[in-house]
């Protein structure tokens, strides 16, 4: 009997799995810290190096550059069949330069599964080398293929500043816009949070702190104040949390601060959660007069749902996985934000989490499940192929 195209898919990815796995680990060993634009940049040719040798040289490439961020390229391969699918995923990672150094335990076994380990194998290297061999698996089933547009940023991590504008654009010229960000323990996400980096600054008075500091009005002291008020605006129950994850201030020991700033990442399930959100902030004060405030309200994603253009599109995933042998694709809601709120905010079709399955995103530790690269590769080689599929038109 002559297997399903679905089901040799299936089987093509399980056969050359050790390939894709080298490929992810080929990856991950080249560092690329979101601060690092060196490594970046030599990451990014690595990644190129790597589509190319799988692929052949794209029939269209770009760079862009990322100014204080790290480049967004490019890659189109042109289909064979219609429509025109954007593949994204980010290749930077929040890890240090010099984190590999000092990870531990970079293959092991629990409770009988084998895991792989190391800085940004989950968030999102597997995903990126995933995509590449699924766009190959796909070709070389020989069914009719969208055009493909691989777009790869530097700067995910940090917030997308440089690169936003060039995913709104591939998104707009894409039919559908697939995420290779990793899976929700093996969903595909369909809802993130919004998101927000605010700065705020206090500028206080400086004094000799022995000598006169009746004089001084501390920044650090009012910056204080108002981390732990913005703390308090925080509504778990709605979707809103608030952390305040870098402060900075002062100029020596014995002076009393006369400068302080924090930056605090904000999430929000809705846009009145972020209107209330920016009220509340605006509206702290702090106990010394003396001090200003300023808040730079540097809202960064909006929230994404499920909107009625990306439905269908999780329809077409589930019919993909069923015919792979899979019982229920799930989807899932997550805090965390992507580039696909940006897609999702233009009315776009997008689904998101189609990466990695594993765990531990920014921790140290992450890891992927080795035994599921064969079957996440092959559910977007599949969808691929679907999307070119008049009757999923």
């Amino acid at each position: 009997m002559t297997a399903s195209p679905a089901a040799a898919l299936t089987t093509r990815a399980q056969e050359v799995s050790s390939e894709i796995v080298t490929d992810i680990l080929t990856l991950v060993r080249h560092e690329t810290s979101s601060y690092d634009l060196p490594a970046l940049a030599a990451g990014l040719d690595l990644l190129r190096e790597l589509a190319v040798h799988r692929l052949g040289r794209p029939d269209h490439e770009q760079r862009h550059p990322g100014g204080e961020c790290g480049d967004t390229l490019t890659l189109t391969y042109t289909g064979t069949g219609p429509g025109h699918v954007a593949l994204v995923g980010h290749y930077d990672t929040v890890w240090p330069t010099g984190t590999l150094a000092g990870w531990e335990q970079p293959s092991v076994e629990s409770g009988g599964r084998a895991k792989l380990s190391g800085p940004g194998i989950f968030d999102m290297k597997t995903g990126l080398a995933q995509g590449i061999w699924a766009l190959k698996l796909a070709r070389e089933s020989g069914a009719p293929l969208p055009t493909v547009t691989f777009l790869f940023n530097g700067d995910e991590e940090t917030g997308s500043l440089s690169s936003r504008p060039v995913i709104e654009e591939v998104a707009q010229k894409a039919d559908v816009t697939l995420v290779l960000e990793p899976t929700a323990h093996g969903a595909v996400k369909t809802a993130r949070k919004g998101s927000g980096i605010f700065k705020v600054t206090a500028t206080g008075v400086e004094a000799h702190a022995g000598l006169a500091p009746q004089d001084g009005a501390s920044a650090i002291t009012a910056l204080s104040e108002f981390v732990l008020a913005a703390a308090a605006v925080a509504a778990p129950g709605r979707g809103t949390t608030i952390n305040t994850g870098l402060i900075s201030g002062g100029s020596a020991t014995n002076v009393v601060a006369g400068q302080a700033t924090a930056s605090i990442d904000i999430r929000v399930s809705s846009e009145a959660e972020q209107d209330r959100v920016d009220a509340e902030f605006d509206a702290i004060k702090v106990s010394d007069p003396r001090v200003r405030i300023d808040i730079d309200h540097a809202w960064n994603r909006p929230p994404m749902t499920l909107n009625a253009a990306s439905a269908p599109l999780l329809d077409l995933a589930r019919d993909v996985a069923r015919a792979q042998g899979r019982d229920h694709l799930p989807d899932a809601a997550v805090g965390g934000a992507s580039d696909a709120n940006f897609v999702a905010a233009l009315g776009l079709p997008v689904l998101c989490g189609l990466g990695a399955i594993g765990d531990g995103a920014h921790a140290q530790g992450e890891f992927i499940h080795p035994d599921t690269v064969p079957t996440q590769t092959a559910l977007v080689a599949g969808l691929l192929g679907g999307l070119a599929d008049p009757l999923h038109g």
